[in-house]
């Protein structure tokens, strides 16, 4: 089979599958619609965007309508942009100030009016002809990739920041699965990108043959197909949208300034003594929100106790105590019989996994190994 025809075909079903897992994006039931309409919509602008690889062979090609598929693959960026924003926030919403995002995409298709879109056909093929030599392309270009990067880095920037939020705020390592999925998406779209990149270099480079440049597209759909088939996985094993944060919320270093400089130590010294007198972490859904209620003071000022005075994540501070507690459960003879699982969900974690981890970062050694090495 020639790789063009290899070509067409991986090009033909990875756009369907594209189709179809959009489809069930806009019709399952969740509580975040608008994150599955936002992803859907990306993944059918890059369907469309790859029938370029196939159409060819069902139809003759309607120059206009391919010009418009080559600037919809512009809002993949933004799409992808506000996909993360509305996985990271609760109460996300689409406003009109967004509208700003889909500028570039218009003034690019704009500047094609004159010297393309009210060409006749002799004059588009021309264009065409002479597609990566026109200004307009290469304005249209060096602009979507610098907005590429600038995406991407406002995306990663935004994840890490929900990575801050999650430790600042959650001591339950189950409310970390977004933050997961949103890091290997956005890896994994780094990579498709940098694969697309190179392809086009090699394309364009003039140096290799078509036999090279074919084998470098067959290599990006087959990345494509792993890709989909990754996010159906991903859909069978977690179908729901985990919880985000309010939009509002910040992380300590933001609340910094808007609380006193100097943390009053005596309300440091309340804050260990309820740990030790109440025992709050043996709540395996503990945040911050909820010991700041107990403690009947303001979930800021506490955020940036705990954040910055003491230097630590809430997620670590509270894991500490848990482990100082699951040490003395371990460490005495008469409960030697207790398993480790007992032992992990009696101070308050919920998996083996996070439990092994967070005595593994405390100590130096597994829960087993610890239990040897004091009995």
């Amino acid at each position: 089979m020639e790789n063009t025809v290899i070509i067409g075909v991986l090009g033909f079903i990875f756009s369907l599958l594209m189709l179809v897992f959009s489809a069930f994006l806009l019709t399952v039931k969740t509580n975040n619609k608008i994150g599955n309409i936002l992803l859907a919509s990306e993944l059918i602008i890059t369907a469309i965007d790859c029938s370029a690889f196939f159409n060819h062979f069902l139809f003759d090609v309607n120059l206009t309508l391919d010009m418009l598929r080559i600037k919809l693959s512009g809002f993949k960026n933004p799409l992808l942009f506000l996909y993360v924003l509305s996985v990271i926030y609760s109460n996300f919403k689409l406003k009109k100030i967004h509208l700003v995002h889909l500028l570039p995409v218009f003034i690019g298709t704009a500047i094609l009016i004159p010297s393309f879109f009210l060409q006749d056909y002799d004059g588009k093929v021309a264009f065409y002809n002479n597609f990566k030599e026109n200004p307009e392309i290469i304005f249209s270009t060096n602009l979507g990739r610098i907005l590429s990067v600038a995406y991407f880095i406002a995306s990663v920037y935004y994840v890490l920041r929900y990575r801050k939020l999650l430790l600042e705020n959650h001591a339950d390592e189950s409310n970390f699965k977004n933050y997961k999925w949103l890091k290997q998406y956005l890896i994994l779209t780094l990579v498709g990108s940098v694969i697309t990149i190179s392809k086009g270099i090699v394309r364009d480079s003039g140096a290799f043959s078509e036999t090279t440049v074919e084998r470098w597209r067959i290599f990006m759909l087959l990345f494509g197909m792993f890709f989909i088939f990754w996010l159906i996985f991903k859909a069978l094993n977690t179908p729901k949208l985990f919880r985000g944060f309010d939009v509002s919320l910040k992380t300590s270093k933001e609340m910094e300034t808007e609380v006193a400089e100097d943390a009053d130590e005596e309300q440091i010294m309340n804050l260990k003594n309820y740990m030790i007198k109440e025992e709050p972490y043996l709540n395996p859904s503990l945040t911050i929100r909820n010991l700041a209620e107990q403690l009947k003071i303001p979930m800021r000022d506490l955020s940036v106790l705990i954040n910055q005075e003491l230097q630590q994540h809430f997620f670590d501070f509270i894991n500490e105590y848990r482990i100082e507690k699951a040490k003395k459960i371990l460490s005495d003879p008469s409960k030697s019989k207790v398993t480790v699982l007992e032992i992990l969900y009696e101070v308050g974690f919920n998996s083996k996994s996070s439990f092994n981890t967070a005595f593994k970062k405390h100590t130096g050694k597994t829960p087993t190994q610890f239990r040897k090495s004091v009995v």
